[in-house]
């Protein structure tokens, strides 16, 4: 990479905080998903998987189609991720962030404008499974791409784990701390925000909301950690 190409990649926002925002938009559409499309995530699978054995159990309020979309609709969406970042591994990397980012942004974009269109059809919430897990499953095959530790956007096991397992009290330094518990924070956050919204607003309104809020974080991000 020439310097002036290094000069272009480290133009705009570091990636960290770019992902500690998608972490708090990742909390935004799981409180869509799961408080409005019959208790089904869209972004965290692990839970998705858990919900899925309880819809199979026959739990009330649980759905085995609603479940078997999100899963299927990710796993697209991964794949297609991980076709474009193998494409721009010898790329420039904010050029790619923001491609995915643009995409996950019109995806989401997308889902709001079914939501006000037609909020009470029942293809509206496989339209809204579909292109919010599709949108989750890009994102994600960018972000273990990226490799930044403890900001995976989606899921805290892990994260919290460290956060304990790592602390002084765990015997270890606590060096990854402060990005571990801003992780957290975002992810509580986005789902606190998600969920108001919801309550007061419908779906339509915390969907434009995410979709703002990566279209500007794809806007601004470099490519630099």
């Amino acid at each position: 990479m020439s310097e002036s190409d290094d000069g272009h990649e480290t133009r705009g926002l570091r990636l960290v905080p770019v992902l500690l925002g998608l972490t708090v938009v990742s909390g935004l559409i799981d409180a869509v998903s799961y408080l409005g499309l019959g208790h089904v995530f869209t972004a965290n699978m692990t839970g998705n998987v858990v919900v899925l054995g309880f819809a199979a159990a026959g739990a009330p309020g649980f759905s085995i189609p609603h479940t078997a979309t999100s899963l299927a609709c990710f796993l697209v969406g991964a794949v297609a991720g991980g076709r474009v970042a193998r494409r721009r591994a010898e790329g420039s990397r904010r050029t790619w962030a923001r491609l995915i980012l643009a995409a996950e942004a019109a995806l989401v974009g997308v889902s709001a404008l079914t939501a006000f269109l037609a909020p009470h059809a029942t293809a509206t919430v496989y339209a809204l499974i579909a292109l919010t897990a599709f949108a989750m499953g890009l994102r994600n095959a960018t972000v273990r791409r990226l490799g930044i530790a403890d900001l995976t956007t989606t899921v805290l096991t892990m994260t919290l784990t460290g956060l304990a397992a790592d602390s002084r009290a765990g015997g270890g330094q606590g060096t990854h701390s402060p990005r571990r518990t801003a992780s957290v924070i975002a992810m509580a956050a986005g789902a606190c925000l998600g969920a108001w919204l919801v309550i007061h607003h419908g779906l339509g309104i915390p969907l434009l909301v995410a979709a703002a809020g990566a279209g500007v974080l794809a806007a601004v991000a470099s490519g630099r950690e």
